[in-house]
């Protein structure tokens, strides 16, 4: 009995070894690939980490790169141009405030028996609720900055939203100032919201009034009308003629009236309320200016 008790403690201590020998591999084995998991999921939070940093890194050169091209057009921008030498610009912000009453009639030309009210406050955002008459002075004070540091003389027909003067007496304005031209800022309305982009408005060569305007008037509009697209991104709708238009025709000098966008259009509206997108309508503007001059107009 005690050679059969030896042989069965030798044989379970055997088989404890191996079960031990076995148990070990296995734990061995599970603990290389938690550990390779392990490393496999380090070495992804890794790249995912230099990702986000080079991704980062792109990030602000992007921003460096936008910022010296910033740079570089405002310094071209701020340049004195060599046309605007002994140039005077007249602006007329298009409508003003409710608060004055401009609702009495005037001839919609010099000698006209058509009766037009004197002005308005104009359309208004459809989505910013901005009115009109707040856009367009804003922005022509804008461009009175813009042409003054191109070295072109500038005047405006109003500063405020409450000045009473009539559409005939800022053109007669305009000439009494001496401009060479008169640049009347304006935003247009539609019942359809889709109708969106910009355009000049100009007299025809058959305009009663001011016909003999319409070359350099027509110059005028393609230059500034081609120029703001470029710049701005609106959707160019040309130059357009119009002779029943009170501003135009009481004008003794080359006339445009720029209609900047639609405030019907959210596109528009919102664009044109954005203070870097109104950065570029002015610099549009400008740059159409300093063409037709250049042009020897």
């Amino acid at each position: 009995m005690k050679t059969s008790q030896k042989i069965i403690v030798v044989s379970c201590t055997c088989l404890l070894v191996i079960v031990s020998v076995g148990c070990a591999a296995a734990a061995r084995k599970l603990y290389t690939a938690k550990a390779e998991k392990r490393a496999a999921k380090e070495a992804a939070q890794n790249i995912e980490k230099e990702i986000q940093e080079l991704e980062k890194e792109v990030e602000e050169l992007e921003k460096e790169q936008a910022q010296r091209e910033a740079e570089g057009k405002k310094e071209v921008i701020t340049e004195e141009q060599p046309q605007a030498k002994g140039k005077k610009i007249a602006i007329d912000p298009g409508h003003q405030g409710p608060n004055v009453d401009m609702s009495d009639l005037e001839p919609m030309g010099p000698g006209s028996q058509e009766m037009k009210a004197k002005a308005s406050s104009g359309t208004q955002g459809r989505y910013t609720n901005v009115p009109e008459y707040e856009l367009t002075l804003n922005i022509s004070k804008q461009l009175r900055l813009e042409l003054e540091q191109r070295g072109y003389e500038v005047v405006l027909t109003r500063e405020d939203h409450d000045t009473a003067i009539s559409n005939s007496e800022r053109a007669l304005m305009a000439a009494e100032e001496g401009a060479d031209i008169y640049v009347r800022i304006h935003a247009n309305g539609s019942e359809d919201p889709l109708t969106k982009g910009a355009m000049t408005m100009v007299p025809s060569a058959e305009n009663p009034y001011v016909g003999a305007l319409h070359p350099k008037s027509y110059a005028l509009g393609e230059a500034v009308i081609n120029a703001y697209c470029q710049e701005c991104g609106m959707e160019n709708d040309g130059v357009q003629l119009y002779d029943n238009m009170t501003g135009i025709n009481w004008s003794q000098i080359p006339v445009i009236i720029l209609e900047m966008g639609y405030m019907t259009n959210e596109q528009d509206d919102v664009n044109m309320q954005d203070p870097e997108y109104e950065k570029k309508m002015v610099r549009g503007i400008a740059n159409g200016i300093d063409q037709y001059f250049a042009a020897g107009n």
